[in-house]
């Protein structure tokens, strides 16, 4: 078992080999980057060997797009004014959809991940359990004096063993969730940080410009607006709030984006929306996101949108 400096040194070099993928994928990159990045692979033999180890991940992502028969019979000539934005949008959506479903950059960073439609329930070296949503990821740090999570993707439910001499905290972008009781949920999403309290309270505190800590109690959602660093609390239903424990959402108004993306946690391609119009209509409901032909369904009958199949991607419409 890695000791605890080597440990956080390896979770340093995996991120450090994620940015740099990244950074390298973009054409355009500067000549500094190059000499920099360069550099850091020279600094260290195990920095060149975790890099080329997230390339052959990259790599995979490509082969599985290159392999598919489907996707080599997909015209996307451009017949008519929209069919170049469906063409941007199948590309694009193939190769994020096989490079996250493969786990990307994403592997070097994590030490649990959920795969694509797993929910899995994991018991952490001080008894405290997590369910992690499909297509999630943590990174564990613990020491002897705190628990640190880093919620990296998606949706994870706690339930917290007791220490208080050891805080348990969680961190989701710019929001730091720390245990005051048991039981909680933090939703990382594109737009927002959700926090759900089941049982006892949490301590939210923010990186941003948010004046002070806010204390969430049992039965209380906050809402963290990303853009605007705005928190909003309301009172929420436990049963609502984690229905996505049984494959499920429930939803009052909410946009078609969101929808979408509780979506493709558990679909193995990519389901795209076709304009920001339709990604910002509303609907409410209870729609089971695990069955994709249910939800796309319920969809359909609730909206009138069509969706249509281009190997494994889908476009809603």
């Amino acid at each position: 078992m890695p000791l605890k400096g080597e440990n956080q040194i390896r979770k340093k070099r995996n991120r450090e080999a994620a940015d740099w993928l990244l950074r390298n994928t973009n054409p355009n990159r500067s000549p500094a980057d190059s000499a920099r990045f360069k550099k850091w692979l020279e600094e260290d033999p195990e920095n060149c060997r975790t890099y080329r180890a997230a390339e052959r991940m990259l790599g995979d992502a490509r082969q599985a797009i290159q392999s598919d028969p489907d996707l080599a019979e997909i015209d996307i000539k451009p017949r008519s004014v929209a069919r170049p934005i469906v063409a941007t949008i199948v590309i694009a959506g193939m190769a994020t959809g096989a490079f996250f479903a493969l786990g990307g950059p994403l592997r070097l960073q994590a030490d649990v991940i959920a795969g694509t439609n797993e929910m899995p329930v994991h018991t952490l070296q001080d008894g405290s359990v997590v369910q992690l949503n499909a297509s999630s990821a943590i990174a564990v740090d613990f020491t002897g004096e705190r628990r640190v999570i880093r919620l990296l993707q998606g949706q994870a439910f706690f339930k917290v063993a007791h220490a208080p001499e050891r805080p348990f905290t969680v961190v989701a972008g710019e929001a730091e969730i720390t245990a005051l009781g048991t039981a909680f949920d933090v939703r990382y999403g594109r737009e927002d940080t959700e926090v759900t309290v089941t049982e006892n309270a949490v301590q939210v505190d923010f990186a941003g410009q948010h004046p002070s800590p806010i204390r969430v109690p049992q039965g209380r959602q906050a809402i963290l607006d990303h853009e605007n660093e705005k928190a909003a609390i309301s009172t929420v239903d436990a049963l609502v709030a984690l229905a996505w424990t049984r494959g499920q959402i429930a939803v009052d108004n909410a946009p078609l984006s969101y929808v979408v993306e509780e979506m493709n946690r558990h679909f193995y391609g990519r389901i795209v929306i076709a304009g920001p119009t339709l990604a910002e209509r509303r609907v409410s409901g209870t729609i089971k996101v695990a069955d994709t032909d249910h939800a796309l369904a319920f969809l359909t009958n609730a909206l009138g949108v069509k969706a249509t199949h281009l190997g494994p991607l889908i476009v809603i419409r």
